[in-house]
């Protein structure tokens, strides 16, 4: 057992370096394509898209529910959570009218040719 705690261990530890080095790459590569949506260097394609995001505001968002009982469920914003009570019908988007912003959030995209 405790070879498989130490390569789970070993295994998160990679992980976390791996992703530190994702994002440093990912803030260079929207650096040089500030001004572009898209460019071709060599076999590779890279193409940055924006999404739009929900950031719900915790006081906000608890005073537009219509019960009480709905926030327990949630404890705080959580876009999952609120995305599925919208898809339930419990809660409608009219509801929701200004307690969120929402934040454009880059997706870096980057293919082989």
């Amino acid at each position: 057992m405790e070879q498989h705690l130490a390569r789970y261990y070993e295994l998160k530890e990679t992980q976390k370096r791996v992703e530190e080095e994702l994002n440093e790459l990912r803030n260079m590569l929207m650096e040089s394509c500030q001004d572009k949506d898209s460019m071709e260097e060599g076999a590779f394609r890279l193409t940055i898209s924006y999404q739009e995001r929900r950031e719900y505001n915790d006081d906000r968002l608890y005073n537009a529910l219509p019960d009480p009982s709905l926030w327990r469920l949630m404890s705080r914003a959580d876009t999952g959570k609120i995305t599925s009570l919208l898809k339930l019908n419990v809660i409608s988007e009219r509801v929701l009218t200004g307690t969120y912003e929402v934040k454009k959030v880059p997706v870096v995209r980057v293919q082989k040719r």
